[in-house]
């Protein structure tokens, strides 16, 4: 009698890198939040033991310096031939863009003390289109400072509203309008009416609204003191 072997057939794993790992992370944090991601989750997802992952990542710290190097990376480069506001105003609406895509990254985008290389062009980039406008150092200083309070304050209050449909936000917005009687909540009320409720409302439409005020107040400033 001959013994007949099934043959087991299966898809090969695709080989662990660095660049596999924070592929990973960056996933896992963006469908579960930063809280949810471990050296022990993150290698569950790729199928792997935990300690394979530091061949690769000495810690998390070192994925979390890397998860944000790539969102710097995503962000990208203003062209070289824009002007200083018209960079900055390319730079708010791409980190914008991919802080709503990445939505864990904002409260670590200041706080890391280990930069990665596209980190590090980023700002040294920044930096130099306001040093070619014509800025001092302390005017770089405040003018970052401004624009990034900005940004990264509207991403967190959009971040922090409901993830509903068009139908579901409005529903909602009706339920609160009983809330708002008009002889004690007048204002409150005109605003949602007049505004909340009109056809194609977004509260992240208000983004380049805000920065464009922002951005008309340092030129403006701008050509006060020069």
């Amino acid at each position: 009698m001959v013994n007949k072997r099934t043959k087991r057939t299966s898809s090969p794993r695709q080989p662990l890198t660095r660049a596999l790992v924070l592929e990973r992370a960056m996933a896992l944090a963006d469908a579960h939040g930063v809280d949810a991601l471990s050296m022990r989750s993150l290698a569950s997802s790729l199928g792997v033991e935990a300690m394979s992952l530091y061949h690769h990542v000495a810690n998390k710290e070192q994925i979390l310096d890397g998860m944000i190097d790539i969102v710097f990376d995503e962000i990208g480069l203003p062209a070289t031939e824009l002007s200083w506001i018209a960079a900055l105003r390319w730079r708010a609406t791409s980190v914008h863009r991919v802080l709503m895509q990445h939505r864990w990254a904002v409260g670590l985008m200041d706080s890391r003390s280990s930069m990665g290389a596209a980190t590090m062009k980023h700002h040294d980039t920044m930096i130099g289109v306001l040093r070619a406008g014509g800025f001092s150092m302390n005017e770089v200083a405040n003018m970052s400072a401004l624009l990034d309070s900005y940004v990264f304050g509207f991403v967190l209050q959009e971040r922090s509203l409901p993830g509903a449909s068009a139908d579901e936000i409005e529903a909602m917005t009706h339920a609160m309008l009983e809330q708002f009687p008009p002889e004690h909540y007048p204002n409150l009320r005109a605003f949602v009416v007049e505004h909340v409720l009109q056809p194609g409302y977004a509260f992240g439409h208000e983004f380049e609204r805000g920065l464009d005020v922002i951005l008309g107040a340092l030129v403006a400033a701008r050509a006060t003191a020069r």
